[in-house]
């Protein structure tokens, strides 16, 4: 009873505090006492990385409240550091709110005396990451849900080496935040003052020239793509999102003539209409490149999703149909492009090093390491690449070539630290150009590292448990399968358990169950961090592609069995 007494007095309070548009959203609720309960029964958790949400009025809800409050938390954060000034590059994409969020965010930061650098229109996460770098910021804020339903917001935040913020700076800011009223704690000024005072900056055209240099100057092969640019026929899809202007400008200065973007999902849009989920991870996402792929005789298909973070590829086979790669499979492809071109040249560096994710596929790791390079593991999440990344910074340990994770995030190069689709599309599309120089399709390729590395195949399952009810059904699942391990799973045994939230194998702890079992074969239970699911990775290493699909089906089967249970 309690508990329903205090979500009725917090939307009381909405109701009697909020602005004239927010109150007239929630008294349409009134009566609905599972939508009240959903809005208020909770604050919208701000995690290590940021905040993800629906869009709407209520404290577990993305909008300019909470954003306030979470930019105010910042603020306080950063101004903790007396002994100097501070700024926060700001970028956000094309969902609803974003632009109105970017605003509210930099106001919010500026009436604080942090100086507040926007981007004029949505931009590419990465260029956000390359901006914070370039400008020596103290901050980054990305407004963006990736590739959530179109009823998503979010807010990731970033440090000042362009990654997304650790646990140590996330604590700090989320005390902050937690200190403070919605309605009463918030400093704000308007775009006006804000502008006068020099607390309120616009990026454009100088920032995305950088950008594109940046991406372009990793380049393994540029001679490769000026010989062949006018020969390989790509078609992109920016699935209504960030990536449309920097991937085809990136596209264009390597070399390439033959780009077709996808008319129908050119434009911004904030309600996907052209896609059930806007998404490069799904084959329904490509269904208009398909299209439009077949009509022109395409070599390849990009699409990125609508920060631009995430990058997805369809590529022709002996047959004529297109196949959408995997996340594992476009990794594989690029490591093995982009080392052959710097063994090519004898630029592979001594203390070269390649870093994946626990969830990701060996295979990259096997190819990797054939060429004598080294690979590291970290959580799931690019921000622990990041990490990784900026440590070989400090250290001068490692010298970084390539990062990836299995969910379409790819980064070459070390002028951001966070994944990129944009640099991911230029590396995909260079594969694509030198291996036709060779007669072969990335198709043809991709079965080739089969034959020589090993028939390795992933699958991904998630189960979307939305609202109060989900939270708790997936911690029983967890539970579960922490406190009462398989002895066997598919008729091999299972010889290895790793928990990660013991933080172990020198990693961070993290809520994350990975099972070994003694045919090489695993699987991982995680809890996603950004969205309401629980996600469950398979993978097993076959004698062929045949094989490969029976071991996998049956180990999925009888894992989520349980799961669903």
């Amino acid at each position: 009873m309690a508990e329903i007494e205090r979500v009725q007095a917090e939307y009381q309070l909405w109701l009697d505090s909020a602005d004239e548009q927010t109150k007239q959203e929630l008294e349409a609720i009134r009566g609905d006492a599972k939508e009240v309960e959903d809005r208020f029964y909770r604050d919208l958790e701000f995690g290590t990385g940021g905040m993800r949400g629906v869009v709407g009025a209520g404290t577990n809800r993305m909008n300019e409240y909470t954003v306030g409050r979470a930019s105010q938390g910042l603020a306080n954060s950063l101004l903790q550091d007396k002994g100097r000034s501070h700024s926060v590059v700001i970028a956000y994409d094309s969902r609803n709110k974003s632009p109105e969020f970017a605003q509210e965010a930099a106001l919010v930061l500026a009436a604080n005396g942090v100086e507040a650098y926007v981007f004029e229109s949505l931009r590419p996460t990465p260029e956000l990451s390359f901006a914070v770098r370039e400008l020596g910021a103290s901050a980054g804020i990305v407004v963006t849900a990736s590739h959530n339903p179109p009823e998503y917001n979010g807010y990731k935040v970033y440090g000042p080496d362009g990654g997304q913020i650790v646990a140590e700076t996330a604590a700090a800011v989320i005390s902050e935040i937690n200190k403070l009223d919605l309605f009463t704690s918030v400093k704000r000024i308007d775009r006006a003052a804000a502008e006068q005072k020099g607390l309120l900056h616009w990026l454009g055209e100088e920032m995305d020239k950088k950008f594109i240099h940046a991406v372009t100057s990793v380049s393994p092969n540029p001679q490769t793509a000026k010989e062949m640019g006018d020969k390989v026929k790509i078609v992109y899809t920016p699935l209504h999102g960030s990536g449309n202007l920097s991937v085809r400008r990136a596209l264009k200065e390597i070399g390439f003539t033959q780009v077709h973007v996808v008319p129908e999902q050119e434009q911004p849009d904030a309600l996907f209409r052209t896609v059930k989920s806007p998404n490069p991870e799904e084959r329904a996402a490509f269904t208009l490149a398909v299209e439009l792929a077949k009509q022109i005789d395409a070599d390849l298909i990009i699409g990125t999703d609508p920060d631009c973070d995430r990058m997805g590829a369809v590529v022709r086979d002996a047959s004529g149909e297109y196949n959408v790669l995997t996340g594992n499979q476009s990794g594989a492809i690029m490591v093995h492009y982009l080392l052959s071109s710097l063994k090519d040249r004898g630029a592979i560096p001594a203390n070269g090093a390649v870093i994946k994710t626990i969830v990701t596929s060996e295979m990259g790791a096997v190819i990797a390491k054939s060429f004598g390079v080294e690979v590291m593991n970290t959580l799931t999440g690019f921000k622990y690449i990041g990490e990784k990344m900026t440590e070989f910074d400090q250290t001068k340990s490692h010298t970084f070539l390539f990062g990836y994770e299995e969910s379409y995030g790819y980064l070459a190069g070390n002028y951001a630290r966070d994944k990129d689709a944009v640099v991911a599309s230029m590396l995909i599309s260079e594969a694509a150009a030198y291996y036709k120089k060779q007669g072969k399709t990335l198709y043809d390729v991709l079965l080739s590292l089969y034959e020589e590395y090993g028939y390795f195949l992933e699958k991904l399952e998630s189960r979307t448990l939305k609202g109060k009810e989900g939270l708790e059904k997936i911690k029983g699942i967890m539970d579960d399968w922490r406190q009462n391990p398989p002895k066997a799973v598919n008729g091999a045994e299972v010889v290895e358990v790793l928990d990660y939230s013991l933080g172990i194998q020198g990693l961070p702890k993290e809520n994350v169950l990975k099972y070994v079992l003694s045919d090489g074969s695993w699987f991982t239970l995680r809890p996603s961090g950004t969205e309401p699911k629980i996600k469950v990775y398979f993978a097993v290493k076959g004698t062929s592609t045949e094989d490969s699909k029976v071991r996998i089906a049956g180990l999925s089967e009888a894992v989520l069995a349980r799961v669903d249970a």
